[in-house]
Order: structure tokens, then C-alpha cells, then sequence
């Protein structure tokens, strides 16, 4: 094993930001370095030593470590069935956190199915299956949203992802029916409150509420990450964000030792979970230095349980 990735505990990044210095002007990685320092040195005051690796390293040896932690493991949905591959044979050298089972059923948005039917609100989806196609305008009539955002059912930071009216539906159609070849696809109305309110998200550490942020679009857009011109606003949530947050992970077939529940209001007006992210969410601990305690502790559970 190369000597400079021994440790307790591999915190999961990409390529991408393995670095370990963010060069002048590059605030993404930046933020990245930031919430990993901070967890790094909470891990530390539990008497655990953590290193930053890249998932998709070939000279890394997974079974070294007594737990592998995911953090910014952003590229997984181009890489999905290289992706798929690694979990399986590391999920059988150490411990995974979040665990195997829940990570596989994550990482597909079918798993808004299982979440309603446990009678969390969650943003009406239908789903098109990988190999089949999909006329855009007759969705529009008979789910009658008239105005729909369409995206992967494996997928991250808006790839692929539509909103689509009868104006464009035919020029969106031609494009998802050619990705359905190769992925599922699942539609969802176009929620007016994210233009307006945007998208709150409240991250949780063994199921208990931590902090929340607000994500808003830049103007003229309706993709709230960061990634797309969105920005990230300091926000206190209500006891009703809090409850409903706290509901959605605690009926999981699992408890998360870490989670982050993104939440808007539906057209009605009523709270409405958009995604349930427990496989590599951005957590913002920077807007909540003391979060990273938390984080820090429930991986030591894990690793000294």
C-alpha cells in the first residue's frame, strides 16, 4: 500500500479534488478542503488518523482501512458501473459509511417510491425505464403539470436535467429518448417555490438534525446547485423542516450516520422532499463547525464498534 494513504479512515473524494491545496481563485475545491480539515481534525481528538483518496485509485488497498467514509465522491454517476463494481468488491475488505445496503439503494431514485409508500411526501415522480421512450406532450396532459422537470434516475449536480413545457417538449424528447437507451429516466412537476423560496436542505447526523442551508437558482434558472451559478444562504429551519426531516430518515431500512434531506414546497404549498442524499451529500459543515464533531463521532462509533 503507498505509504501517504495509511490511516484509520479513507475519506472518499474523486480525482478531481485529491489535491490537497485549492490553487488562487479555485473556491470549490477550497470548500471541499475546508469541510474535510475541519472533520479531519475531529476524527483526530477520537484518537483516529484519516487521508483523503481518491475512490478509483488501482494501488490503494481498502482492506487497511478500518472504514471508508464517502465525502466528495462526485463523479460516480459517469463512472456508474466501474463505480458499481469497486463498492461491491470494497463493501467486502472494510467497513462502508454509509453502509453497503444503503448506499445501492440510494443511488437510484426509485427509492422515492419506497419513501412514499412509508408515507413520506415526496415530490410526485414517474418514472421511464432504461430502454423504452417517452412522448413529452402526452405526460404533460395526463399528469396535467403542465411544465415538468425531467432527469436521470442516477444522477448528480443536474446532469441531464430538463424543465420542459409544451413549448420545448418536442426538442427535450428527442434528447431524453436517445439517453433512455442507455438509463432510466423519472419526471416530477415543475415546483413554482423553487424559483422563489428555492430548495432548504438540512443535513442530520445519526438521524438528529445538525444545520440547514437554503439553496437558491441564479436568476433566470431553476437549478439551485452551485455548480449552475446557485448560491448557498445561511437558514434557520422551522420545528415543522425539522420534524419532516427527521421522519424521512428515520424510516429508512437503516439508520444513516450521516444524511441530508432537501426539502420545497409543492404547489399546494405543502413541504415536499426532493431528494434524500446519504451516499456522498455536500454537508456544509463550514456554515457549522460544530457538525464535524458530530460527523466525526458517529464514524468513530463505526470504526470502534
Amino acid at each position: 500500500m503507498n505509504a501517504k494513504h495509511k490511516a484509520d479512515v479513507a475519506l472518499l473524494t474523486d480525482r478531481r479534488y485529491e489535491a490537497m491545496v485549492a490553487l488562487p481563485g479555485d473556491w470549490y475545491l477550497g470548500n471541499i478542503l475546508e469541510d474535510d480539515e475541519l472533520l479531519q481534525k475531529e476524527l483526530e481528538k477520537q484518537g483516529i488518523s484519516s487521508v483523503r483518496v481518491d475512490w478509483a485509485r488501482k494501488d490503494v488497498d481498502w482492506s487497511q482501512y478500518q472504514c471508508v467514509v464517502f465525502r466528495t465522491t462526485w463523479d460516480y454517476f459517469d463512472r456508474f458501473e466501474e463505480f458499481c463494481q469497486w463498492l461491491d468488491t470494497v463493501s467486502k475488505q472494510t467497513k462502508l459509511c454509509n453502509p453497503y445496503s444503503m448506499i445501492k439503494w440510494n443511488m437510484d431514485k426509485h427509492y422515492l417510491k419506497d419513501l412514499e409508500s412509508k408515507g413520506i411526501p415526496v415530490t410526485p415522480s414517474r418514472f421511464v425505464e432504461k430502454g423504452s421512450t417517452v412522448n413529452i406532450e402526452d405526460e404533460i396532459l395526463k399528469s396535467r403539470w403542465h411544465e415538468l422537470v425531467i432527469k436521470p434516475c442516477v444522477s448528480g449536480a443536474a446532469r441531464h436535467t430538463f424543465r420542459v413545457n409544451k413549448l420545448n417538449a418536442k426538442a427535450i424528447e428527442t434528447v431524453v429518448n436517445e439517453l433512455l437507451k442507455h438509463e432510466s429516466f423519472v419526471y416530477q412537476p415543475f415546483l413554482k417555490s423553487v424559483l422563489t423560496q428555492g430548495e432548504d436542505t438540512l443535513m442530520l447526523f445519526d438521524g438528529k438534525f445538525s444545520h440547514a442551508i437554503r439553496k437558491l437558482a441564479k436568476p433566470g434558472d431553476f437549478r439551485v446547485q452551485d455548480d449552475h451559478g446557485g448560491t448557498v444562504h445561511d437558514y434557520q429551519p422551522d420545528s415543522e423542516q425539522i420534524e419532516f426531516a427527521e421522519k424521512a430518515v428515520a424510516v429508512c431500512s437503516t439508520l444513516p450516520s450521516y444524511g441530508r434531506v432537501d426539502m420545497v414546497r409543492d404547489n399546494q404549498g405543502k413541504l415536499a422532499l426532493m431528494e434524500l442524499e446519504m451516499i456522498e451529500p455536500e454537508l456544509w459543515l463550514r456554515k457549522h463547525p460544530p457538525s464535524a464533531k458530530l460527523f466525526a463521532e458517529s464514524i468513530a462509533r463505526i470504526v470502534k464498534g
